[in-house]
């Protein structure tokens, strides 16, 4: 049960309450490099994510917890307290002002930006990367953060034209995976490209302009080494100098009659295709 020494959070105008309000605007939050986290199993894995590199400071700066949300979710608010992270108990009316949610579940963390600098993605030797570059929808970054995750992705980059990591909904959509793998934010495309490339890693544009298509990448066998899968935009799709910066675009064939693939369906196509690749005889993976 959170700590009899922390105060209840019953008004909207406790210092408390307006900080974590004001998290909803981006420049707040690149400000303060703080953001909020809602719902159980997101505030669970913040709270089991730790203390982040170099700083010592854990990515948990408190959770906010009703009564009931916090009988319901004991386990969290034990890990929580073992942590030493404060646990404050506060009102549905409290807990409905801060969350981005119409319905909140009672349990919210207010946690540190966690974002990995490029540079350290790249001295991991990354086998499987996903790039968004001008993904606007932060449900759709949300998604494809999370089909990372689930593929087995050594890291997700967000390109400097992408929506921001932090936005509640990306947060909300991920599901949690933002805490289990690296995210590099605010690179340039060209940037995250060319790097990548000189690292020895193959990157893919995926586009329904693609003059190859997933089934030759999968038949052939090219698909097992590292690799790094480009994203772009919801409606139309990447331009042509970000397409000609990587090695080469590929689309996914589409058998039937629907038109096309929306983003985050296609990318969790186009990286399970690279995952089961590269986990087979020969691939990048098969003798780890």
């Amino acid at each position: 049960m959170p700590s009899t020494d922390t105060p209840l959070l019953t008004s909207l105008r406790s210092p408390r309450v307006v900080a974590a309000r004001r998290l909803a605007k981006r420049s707040q939050r690149g400000k303060e490099r703080r953001f909020l986290v809602e719902g159980p199993q997101a505030v669970r894995e913040a709270v089991a994510f730790g203390r982040l590199p170099g700083s010592g400071e854990h990515a948990v700066v408190e959770v906010y917890t009703t009564q009931e949300a916090a009988e319901r979710h004991a386990g969290i608010v034990e890990a929580a307290l073992a942590e030493g992270l404060p646990v404050l108990t506060a009102t549905d009316e409290v807990i409905a002002d801060i969350c981005d949610t119409v319905t909140p579940q009672g349990i919210v963390a207010l946690c540190r930006f966690i974002d990995t600098p490029f540079d350290e993605v790249l001295r991991a030797r990354p086998k499987l990367v996903a790039v968004l570059a001008h993904v606007r929808d932060p449900g759709n970054a949300g998604t494809v953060l999370r089909t990372a995750d689930a593929a087995g992705a050594d890291a997700v980059v967000l390109t400097d034209a992408s929506v921001d990591l932090y936005n509640p909904k990306a947060v909300r959509a991920s599901v949690g995976s933002l805490f289990h793998l690296p995210v590099a934010v605010g690179v340039p495309v060209e940037e995250a490209v060319g790097r990548l490339r000189e690292a020895g890693v193959r990157v893919l544009a995926a586009d329904g302009a693609g003059e190859r298509d997933l089934d030759q990448e999968l038949d052939e066998g090219t698909l097992g080494a590292p690799g790094a899968w480009v994203f772009g935009n919801e409606a139309w799709g990447l331009p042509e100098e970000t397409r000609a910066l990587t090695d080469e675009v590929v689309r996914v064939p589409i058998h039937g009659h629907a038109e096309s693939l929306n983003l985050a369906t296609a990318a969790a196509v186009c990286l399970y295709a690279s995952a089961r690749a590269q986990r087979s005889p020969g691939g990048c993976r098969s003798n780890a």
